[in-house]
């Protein structure tokens, strides 16, 4: 077997029992990433230098007999964490020149508990897509391609494609990402591999460049639920820079996936059997309840009514809070600057060549529904609606212990395919953003 098909748990046990050290583990995934990355672009920038001097770090630690939870384990870093002294550009032009002077607070955690950073991941700019192909450093290709039609070029999903594809194509054991409105699940879904979106406030937001701060998830990704469980216990935690992370205590994650879900009961909503639902979406569905089923679990059919006004209403909050946070970039303080014969024409100018066309629209639209005489018609019951969609699941969780749903709509799509109608690309999430919007994990 391959060092970079290992779990990240097979690789913590061979590393404690010096079966390999921490720079082989680096060198075999930059390997991966020279070989397999020119045709994926999951990578904007690789850290190989240091990456290979954490390792180092790591095995120096190991000869101590010090073992962190994640010592030695290489990963990828989703393009809008901070990381001090490395660029972060958050997908976009306008941010192109950015070095953060200081390190988010998940990936300070990470590198705390001893994880070895190999680059930052490529993804939708700003957060904002559902196919990664809004970058302005270009698309991400899925690794996986269909069996009739091998010439198609997949999408990974997005935001967090490049971090998707990254673990999926086996170039990083396991990635951070971010799911504002499926982000993190969507991606997962499309590459095979395994996502999660936590509680809001479980993952501090401090130093992830901002795209809608009441619905923005930062979470990882693995190719085994067990490895998603160790990436976010040390993740996870509170932090007082972020006046919305929680202050609870962090329970042992990878513990709990040893449990069996033998009395469980799972609840399927009604609401998320969608007319046109492709038939082998439908089978997998009903395939995963089966081995629920067969595991000892009662399955309880339940409604989430307000689930059917969950993406208009995303689509009205997301965009407000993203035109408030993204006006932050205006040429004067940080990023690109395009020089104009005024201020206006300054701020005019970076944006216009800083920000892609999706940004743009969804400024335009949360310009809008925040301006005068459309604040109380759109944002307002907009908010409103979102305590329904809240109410809805507290109601159920209290008659049932989990959720099980669809991801999305459909399997990975080809490049090009529902580029032209902004409106198909949304509905990517018409899944995914009810639980962004009553803050539960996925």
């Amino acid at each position: 077997m391959s060092l970079t098909d290992l779990t990240i748990a097979e690789a913590r046990e061979g590393l404690r029992a010096r079966q390999f050290s921490a720079r082989e583990l680096a060198e075999a995934h930059l390997a991966a990433i020279m070989a397999l990355n020119p045709r994926l672009n999951a990578f904007i920038t690789v850290t190989g230098d240091r990456a290979l001097a954490q390792a180092d770090a790591a095995d120096a630690a190991l000869r101590r007999g010090e073992f962190a939870p994640l010592t030695g384990i290489p990963l990828a870093i989703k393009d809008l964490f901070c990381t001090e002294g490395v660029r972060t550009t958050a997908g976009s032009r306008i941010l192109e020149p950015f070095i953060p002077p200081y390190e988010s607070t998940v990936s300070a955690n990470l590198l705390r508990d001893g994880a070895v950073f190999l680059g930052k991941a490529n993804m939708d700019e700003f957060a904002m897509g559902s196919s990664n192909m809004t970058s302005a450093y270009g698309a991400v290709a899925n690794p996986w391609q269909r069996r009739q039609d091998a010439d198609a070029v997949l999408v990974p999903g997005g935001s967090s494609g490049g971090s998707a594809a990254a673990v999926s194509a086996r170039l990083a054991m396991g990635a951070t990402g971010t799911d504002t409105g499926g982000s993190i699940r969507q991606p997962a879904s499309f590459c095979g591999i395994v996502g999660l979106k936590p509680t809001y406030g479980r993952c501090s937001r401090w130093g992830v460049v901002a795209f809608a701060s009441s619905l923005d998830h930062p979470g990882p990704f693995a190719r085994s639920v067990n490895d998603c469980a160790i990436l976010l216990g040390s993740m996870a935690g509170h932090d007082p820079k972020d006046s919305t992370s929680a202050d609870v205590p962090v329970p042992d994650f990878e513990a709990a996936c040893r449990r069996d879900v033998k009395g469980l009961r799972i609840g399927v909503p009604r609401e998320y059997r969608m007319d046109g639902m492709p038939e082998d979406i439908e089978r997998l569905w009903q395939q995963g309840l089966g081995w629920l089923r067969d595991a000892g679990a009662e399955i309880i059919d339940v409604s989430l009514p307000h689930t059917k006004y969950g993406l208009t209403t995303y689509y009205i909050v997301a965009p407000a809070e993203a035109s408030s946070n993204l006006a932050r970039y205006d040429g004067v303080r940080f990023g690109l600057r395009d020089g104009g014969a005024d201020l206006r024409d300054l701020y005019e100018r970076t944006r216009a060549s800083g920000f892609g066309a999706e940004v743009r629209r969804r400024v335009l639209i949360g310009t809008y529904v925040l301006s005068a005489g459309y604040y109380d018609a759109y944002y307002l019951r907009a908010q409103k609606v979102r305590a329904l969609i809240l109410r809805d699941f507290t109601d159920v969780f209290a008659q049932v212990d989990a959720l099980v749903t669809p991801t999305a709509p459909s399997a990975a799509f080809a490049q090009g395919d529902n580029m032209d109608d902004p409106i198909k690309m949304y509905l990517n999430d018409v899944f995914t953003v009810p639980a962004n919007m009553a803050g539960v994990p996925g």
